[in-house]
């Protein structure tokens, strides 16, 4: 911490209880009362030095020698700061540092102490350590500390400002070109020439990460930290780092996000012998509404977990309407970056029906589609299931919303109080298209379907509908094939889609083996070798195996729909009505290759 001293006289006063004496041996003929504290000096130190005192001791001398007695109880700083004006004006030895250049400041400018009075006197002086200190990030932060004790008068002379800005300069500072920030030096013998900014040139950190100054400035009272984010903001400093340091700070001064955190999220720096008052819900409540409002409106500049968060402390703590509504827009505008725990937000309501807050996630999800609509292109096509396979396609943030929906509806399905039109309505939120498989949807109806037994008929067709039984893959064919929850229509209809997807690809088995075929023979002219005709005959015979393992496999489910149906008791029904998807349209294909022999005959026959 750097520091100046003036003066070169002894120690010249004691004190006595409230009393300060000056132990020059002349009797006192001024007294100057600051709060409960009194100062029993000497006229002709003060005039000399004191614009202010000179005027004031002037107009309240009486011819009769008595004490003049002034009442100084508005100067900046108080009792303490004047202990040290008082002592300048003697020429006693004092010392300057960041933590009273600020209070010295305001009240040698409140007593006029300019050049005027007397050269070199204390407005100079302090001036000038004043911009030594700026030159420091340490000392600044102190200095910029100690402005609450004398804010306004720090405020008409722009050392709060002047703090800040150069704060905010260093902090924009590329940590490439500087090792910013730096450690104090405290040696007396250090020259300029061994110091720049602060930094001992022997003493240099490694260059640190964007996140260095958090930690430092997270000490400022909230005013004047909101001005030096603001500050930063404007000095161009990447939304990122502005995020970063909002969360670092946010995370120290509300406890109710912490309650919420793991111990690893949890602000883990803070300075030795540092003690922070717990705020109250009130300050707590005041501070995540401006940090709200300090956010960076871009999209992933702010981690969504912490955006959803701030989200449940605010409701915790009643924060305005508005900010709630903010914090669920931001939210919505990268819900696809969400995870599935973070979503889960606890009802606070007083009128509690569901264990989550259904409605503020669909809210939240009604954001992420008004802005996700206009930049996502449909493509509603079919594709087949090895296609869809993970890692094979690009997950748009579209389907990862949707797999996120589907999850959290399996999650809350299991609660009675929540509503079928609710379930229905957050479900139908996203698109058919953009769910590449319906096992996660099937999931979710399943468990809702097995907590709300009371559905009727209709409720339960109306639900099924939410799902596409084209994308369901063949473990969840099969399950849904024994589902005895879900309407008979829908079994149907799932065991009629499964067997048209076994009648593709088995025609898709054979396409390609012509194909093959057509290509060898092209390309050798019909010389075809005995290890070819071996090769086709074993590729033939694979084919074969594949069409016994697909029957195998659709009689077996067929099976299974039988034990299903049987056990509703509803076949007579079923088989009266004669449903377009009648069981005996749901039967395996069987489509037996042309056997090997006569294989090679039709391809001897093209060769010739």
């Amino acid at each position: 911490m750097a520091f100046v001293k003036l003066g070169s006289k002894s120690e010249a006063f004691r004190r006595e209880g409230q009393a300060w004496h000056c132990t020059s041996g002349l009797p006192s003929d001024v007294t100057i009362e600051i709060g409960e504290m009194s100062f029993y000096l000497h006229k002709f130190p003060l005039i000399s030095r004191s614009g202010l005192l000179a005027k004031l001791i002037k107009e309240s001398s009486n011819d009769d020698g008595s004490v003049c007695v002034l009442q100084l109880s508005d100067i900046p700083g108080g009792a303490k700061a004047f202990e040290l004006v008082a002592k300048f004006c003697y020429g006693v030895k004092i010392e300057l540092t960041p933590l009273n250049i600020v209070s010295l400041r305001c009240a040698s400018e409140y007593l006029q102490m300019t050049e005027e009075t007397g050269d070199g006197n204390l407005i100079t002086q302090t001036e000038v350590f004043l911009n030594d200190v700026f030159g420091n990030w340490t000392d600044t932060i102190k200095a910029l500390e100690t402005c609450e004790e004398v804010l306004p008068h720090a405020e008409e002379l722009h050392i709060v400002s002047r703090c800040i800005n150069s704060l905010a300069m260093k902090a924009c500072t590329d940590t490439k070109l500087f090792n910013w920030p730096v450690s104090e030096n405290d040696q007396e013998g250090s020259t300029g020439a061994d110091i720049w900014n602060g930094i001992s040139a022997e003493k240099r950190t490694q260059p640190l990460t964007d996140d260095w100054w958090y930690e430092d400035v997270s000490f400022l009272s909230l005013p004047l930290y909101k001005r030096l984010i603001q500050a930063v903001e404007a000095g161009g400093m990447r939304p990122e780092n502005i995020a970063g340091a909002l969360v670092f700070y946010a995370k120290k001064y509300i406890p109710l996000m912490n309650r919420q955190a793991s111990f690893k999220d949890a602000p883990s720096h803070t300075k030795s012998g540092s003690t922070i008052s717990t705020p109250s819900e009130a300050d707590q409540r005041v501070l995540l509404e401006e940090i709200m409002e300090l956010l960076p409106n871009q999209k992933g500049v702010t981690e969504t977990r912490f955006l959803l968060r701030l989200l449940r402390t605010a409701m915790m703590l009643q924060a305005s309407p508005s900010c709630r509504e903010n914090l669920e827009r931001r939210v919505g505008l990268q819900l696809d970056q969400a995870a599935l725990d973070d979503v889960l937000i606890p009802n606070m309501g007083y009128s509690v029906e569901t264990l989550y807050d259904i409605d503020c996630f669909q809210r939240i999800l009604d954001h992420f589609m008004s802005i996700d609509q206009a930049s996502s292109a449909p493509s509603p096509c079919f594709m087949e299931e090895n296609q869809l396979m993970e890692g094979s396609l690009p997950l748009t943030s579209l389907t990862r919303v949707s797999n996120l929906v589907d999850s959290y509806l399996a999650e809350v399905a299991p609660d009675v109080n929540f509503k079928f039109p609710k379930f229905q309505s957050l479900a139908a939120t996203i698109p058919d298209f953009a769910r590449p498989l319906s096992d996660g949807i099937y999931r979710a109806i399943d468990i809702y379907l097995k907590a709300h037994p009371w559905l009727t008929d209709s409720e339960r067709e109306q639900i099924c509908r939410l799902m596409n039984c084209q994308k369901l893959s063949l473990e969840a064919c099969t399950h849904a094939a024994q589902n005895e929850r879900l309407p008979l229509r829908v079994i149907v209809q799932v065991l009629f889609f499964e067997q048209l997807r076994l009648r593709t690809s088995i025609s898709g088995w054979f396409f390609v083996s012509d194909n093959l075929d057509n290509s060898q023979s092209s390309l050798r002219g019909g010389n075809r070798d005995t290890n070819t005709a071996n090769g086709m005959g074993s590729s033939i015979d694979d084919v074969r195996e594949r069409v016994a393992e697909l029957e195998k496999e659709c009689n077996s489910m067929k099976q299974e729909f039988k034990k299903v149906v049987k056990t509703k008791k509803r076949w007579n029904v079923f088989c009266g009505k004669k449903s377009q998807c009648d069981l005996n349209t749901v039967k395996p294909c069987k489509i037996q290759p042309p056997p090997v022999n006569e294989h090679k005959n039709h391809k001897k026959g093209d060769s010739n």
